[in-house]
This record gives C-alpha cells, structure tokens and sequence, in this order.
C-alpha cells in the first residue's frame, strides 16, 4: 500500500556488510526510496545494499551527521524522511508505527523509543542507557519537554527538518535535532520501538574511546544549545 505522500528511508552505514542487506529488504514495500549512505566502508557494504534494491550515496569521510547530511541530500524533497542504521537493531518494519502520526497530522517528528518498547539483554550498554537518561533529564529540566530516548530510529516531516538546519558532522546528531525540535515548536512524539542486540561491534558504543566521545559531543550540545538560548 502507497500513502500519498513520498517516504524515503536514510540509513548511514560504515562495514555493516553482515547486516546491511537484511535491513534493506526489511524495509516496508510502502517505502518509495531506500537511501544507505556509505560511509567509507571497506568491507563491501555498499555493494551488497545496491544489490538489495538501495541507493547508495557515498560520504567516504566518516561521521554519523555528515553521513545523514549527504542521505538528506540526496533524498530531494521526499515528504517524510526516517532514519534508522543499518545494523538490524531496529526493526524495520516497525516504520509503518513510525509514520502514522505524522501522515494523520498530528506530529511533525516521531521518535522511537527504545526505552519505552524495550531493549533486548546486552542491546544497550550502561554508558548508553546513563548517558540516554542523562540527556534526556537535562533537556526536560532546561526546556520542559519530556523525552525518554536520543534513539536513532526516527521520523520527521521534510519541512520540520528544513526548518532545524541541522550542522552536527557526529555524535550529536540525535540530540542536535531533538532539542532544535523543542526550540522549534515542533509537534514531537515518541513510539514504543523493540530494539535488538545489534549485528557487527558498534563504531560508538563499541569502544570506551568511541563512548567517551559522544557522551561528551552530547553533552556540549546540550549545553551550547542552551548557552546561544539565552543570549537571543
């Protein structure tokens, strides 16, 4: 079944060739266009996602942001734009779940919530599931809205995210757009979301230096933010 308005997938991928076909074809029939970003991977992870039916755009330096960039680029002016990685965590067939309040016009931007549907044992490590908390708390205690989760499985309508002019080249990607969305007015809601122990060793997670990295790029975003709030 085809909605009336364009839907278009975006999954940033660096050597997820164990998984990254498997994601493509999960991916809803209803979806016009499944966007995998290559990363600079070197494992043939964008050969094996073209072969699945994806486009395949290419961001050969690495970043989480920057590689959204470059899939929001190339998606044109799609209605609906979902993100999600390309490791199987997440389910994609839950898209259908994702969508249905923004094409009932009622939200502008859904996020998935891995803590409202529940992580599978050994999904989500203590620093994630702290640093998740943490973030989250300090956006409800300056801004007043209630997030549970900075998961990367989300929806957002085209216009909303024109209106955030996203920059983060990282880690702070997720936050970035969840605190621009409260500082925007955004109509915002989150979903119950399974979420799986994830195929291949996370870029981020997966290392003490990699978590480090992002809990602390998180952060500085959330503070910054703040920060340039205050001085309009």
């Amino acid at each position: 079944m085809k909605y009336g308005q364009t839907i278009f997938t975006i999954t940033p991928a660096r050597d997820e060739a164990d998984a990254i076909a498997r994601v493509v074809a999960a991916v809803p029939e209803f979806v016009d266009r499944i966007i995998v970003v290559d990363n600079g991977s070197r494992d043939g992870t964008a050969r094996l996602a073209e072969e699945a039916g994806a486009v395949v755009v290419t961001e050969p330096v690495a970043g989480y942001g920057r590689a959204c960039l470059a899939g929001i680029a190339a998606a044109g002016d799609a209605d609906i734009l979902v993100f999600l990685d390309g490791d199987l965590a997440d389910d994609p067939a839950r898209i259908r779940e994702l969508i249905a309040p923004i094409l009932a016009g009622e939200t502008d931007m859904v996020i998935g919530s891995r803590v409202l549907g529940g992580a599978e044992p050994g999904s989500l490590t203590l620093a994630q599931r702290f640093g998740n908390w943490l973030a989250c708390r300090l956006i409800r205690l300056i801004w007043g809205h209630r997030y549970t989760d900075l998961g990367p499985f989300r929806a957002i309508r085209r216009a909303a995210l024109e209106r955030l002019c996203m920059t983060d080249q990282d880690f702070g990607w997720t936050v970035e757009m969840q605190v621009k969305a409260v500082l925007h007015g955004l109509k915002i809601a989150e979903i119950p979301v399974p979420y799986r122990v994830r195929i291949g060793q996370s870029k981020i997670s997966g290392t003490i230096k990699g978590t480090v990295r992002a809990g602390t790029k998180i952060l500085w975003v959330i503070f910054r933010s703040a920060v340039l709030e205050r001085r309009r």
